[in-house]
């Protein structure tokens, strides 16, 4: 198998002019998940990871009524979705992230890019690009 000059050896070393790989996370509100799986589809995401969360921005949780008691509830429930996609695709996904997860109301969300440095895909050995 000959390995081409812009690809990562199976050492694990980077070679010059690589592909470029992104991780997107976004963090939206549980009743959106379904939306935002489905624009990312529709834009050709092959795969994303999810998972359950809890957290607070800016609005710092609220309280609620229970049984009489008032109490804070500081840990909303959120999800937290991670897709690595190559540079051509993170616009892309960063739009329809957002414009699926908007609701308009605080606690909407937030998104991240961040770059990766390497992806094996562990069955077949491929690397970066050809690994996502």
């Amino acid at each position: 198998m000959e390995q081409s000059p812009d690809r990562s050896n199976r050492s694990g070393l980077a070679l010059q002019g690589s592909a470029q790989v992104k991780k997107v996370e976004a963090i939206i509100k549980p009743f959106k998940l379904d939306e935002v799986k489905e624009a990312l589809h529709e834009i050709g995401v092959s795969g994303i990871t999810v998972t359950e969360a809890k957290g607070f921005g800016r609005q710092k949780g609220h309280t609620e009524l229970y049984r009489g008691a008032e109490y804070v509830v500081d840990f909303l429930p959120k999800v937290k979705l991670e897709v690595v996609v190559g540079d051509a695709l993170v616009e892309r996904v960063v739009e329809a992230i957002a414009s699926a997860a908007q609701t308009g109301r605080i606690g909407d969300g937030k998104i991240f890019v961040m770059a990766v440095e390497s992806a094996l895909r562990i069955r077949t050995g491929e690397r970066d690009d050809d690994a996502i």
